[in-house]
């Protein structure tokens, strides 16, 4: 199935924490917090301004980005989970 996300939208696939810490320390899937990291898949054509003008988005398919916490909406495709971003609940770029 292919989807494309509205306006400033993105779809978002949440990178897998690894299951070990820097000491050694195995993490039980209980304690482990969701990763704030992830893969875009696809992104919406840009945000459409009062004027009508559209400005495209920063963030393109392929990137890898850090978003916060708490931020985006999960959603379940194909028995396959995403979460939905607008731009501006992207912190950052990772390169």
């Amino acid at each position: 199935m292919k989807i494309r996300p509205l306006h400033d939208r993105m779809l978002v696939k949440r990178v897998a924490e690894q299951d070990t810490q820097r000491g050694g320390i195995i993490i039980p899937d209980t304690a482990k917090e969701k990763p704030q990291e992830g893969k875009v898949i696809a992104v919406g054509n840009g945000k459409v301004t009062d004027e009508g003008k559209k400005i495209a988005l920063d963030v393109k398919a392929g990137d890898r980005i850090l978003f916060g916490k708490y931020s985006g909406n999960e959603v379940k495709i194909e028995g396959e989970e995403y979460v939905i971003f607008r731009e501006e609940d992207v912190l950052a770029i990772l390169e």
